[in-house]
């Protein structure tokens, strides 16, 4: 799978609505064949950082997304939201879903 997580620092004025403006984005890209997941979650540090997880099944699912007319549409309407330049991780990694964590077991 890919699995990327990118960190978001939102202007205070935008703070409060960044989960309405990107739901258009999210909606689209959770409807791609592709994409195993797309959450969003914000820091409790900074009310104006989000952090995006999103996994896609394989690089060709994840070309599909950043060619498709939403993300481009994302690419114009996100920054004018933003303070700086997202941050990203991308990497390809031998999974299909969450592992349960070894070091914890809940019963």
């Amino acid at each position: 799978m890919i699995f990327i997580a990118v960190k978001f620092t939102v202007k205070p004025e935008w703070s409060e609505r960044w989960i309405e403006h990107v739901t258009p984005f999210t909606e689209a890209t959770r409807a791609e064949p592709g994409n195993l997941w797309f959450d969003w979650s914000r820091s409790v540090e900074d009310p104006h950082v989000y952090i995006l997880l999103e996994a896609f099944a394989d690089g060709d699912a994840g070309g599909e997304h950043v060619r498709s007319e939403h993300f481009a549409q994302a690419m114009r309407d996100l920054p004018q939201a933003l303070v700086r330049t997202p941050q990203i991780i991308s990497e390809e990694i031998d999974a299909t879903d969450w592992n349960l964590m070894g070091e914890m077991t809940v019963e």
